[in-house]
């Protein structure tokens, strides 16, 4: 189907929803052209984005230059918005504490440009939350945290969220880490057992491999993963989990702890995409870790 009979089927219909208006619902006449719905979404979405020129016949179709004016015209409107919106959002959390003198203004330039395209709602409340702790506490989100931040969708802010939910955190220390296992080396009288190692399970609380290996892609967490040293007998350890202390205690020689840890911009990030703590994986954890620790909430 050529743009000359897209066009015309696209009129025809409108004519048809005109006629069909002035008739009661029952009597009223779907518009049945070879043109199906799906098609005409398209160049209605097409019409609103100002994308349409191809679509309509040459004879109807504004000369390029307008309609490349017209198209960012558009464009620059909506990102006006959208900043604008951010705006508002982040006024509401300035509301109880002052700005910081220290701020730089070329991260405020820098953060302009990167999030005048973000048009999702709920991406703008975080675009908000960013500037507003940025402003409370110049230096807490780096250029190339921002620049991962405008790249990432709804779906990698909830996997982050779910992986802040799963974390332990080294007491006095930014990293944050993803717990996979625990293990003992082995030893003259633990070289056969099939007890020696532990895994975590961190699929069973909805968060798989491949979601994993997606959060690396967007350099949240690194691809590989890491391993603690060999922790000896009675040396103590302080982790935080949801906020709350994490003390461990090693009951045997050579314990080691297997973890992702999450990357720069990922624990800055994670200051602000966060869930609530999950009570039954807190369960699971004493559990696993108590194999070879004593562990203390307390």
């Amino acid at each position: 189907m050529n743009s000359k009979e897209i066009e015309t089927q696209v009129n025809q219909c409108e004519k048809q929803k005109k006629v069909n208006n002035n008739v009661p619902l029952e009597g009223r006449e779907a518009c049945n052209l070879s043109l199906n719905n799906n098609s005409q979404q398209f160049f209605q979405l097409a019409k609103k984005l100002a994308v349409d020129g191809a679509l309509i016949s040459e004879t109807n179709q504004m000369p390029i230059e307008d309609r490349s004016a017209k198209r960012h015209r558009l464009c620059e409107l909506k990102k006006q918005k959208n900043i604008e919106n951010i705006i508002k959002k982040t006024a509401l959390y300035c509301a109880d504490f002052d700005i910081n003198e220290k701020l730089d203004f070329d991260w405020l330039t820098r953060f302009i440009s990167l999030s005048e395209e973000i048009g999702n709602v709920s991406m703008q409340e975080l675009w908000a939350k960013i500037l507003a702790r940025e402003l409370s506490e110049p230096g807490s989100f780096s250029f190339k945290t921002l620049q991962v931040f405008r790249d990432m969708s709804i779906h990698d802010a909830k996997l982050l969220a779910k992986a802040c939910s799963l974390a332990i955190k080294e007491q006095n220390s930014k990293s944050i880490r993803l717990l996979t296992g625990v293990y003992q080396s082995p030893g003259l009288f633990n070289f056969l057992s099939k007890n020696r190692r532990q895994y975590c399970n961190l699929s069973h609380f909805g968060l798989s491999h491949a979601d994993l290996l997606s959060l690396s892609e967007s350099h949240l967490i690194y691809a590989q993963e890491s391993e603690s040293n060999l922790l000896a007998r009675g040396e103590n350890i302080h982790f935080e989990y949801n906020g709350k202390p994490l003390k461990l205690k090693v009951r045997k020689h050579n314990v080691c702890m297997q973890f992702y840890r999450l990357t720069p911009i990922g624990v800055e990030l994670s200051h602000l995409i966060h869930d609530k703590g999950n009570e039954e994986f807190r369960h699971y954890l004493q559990q696993l870790l108590s194999r070879r620790f004593v562990v203390n909430y307390n």
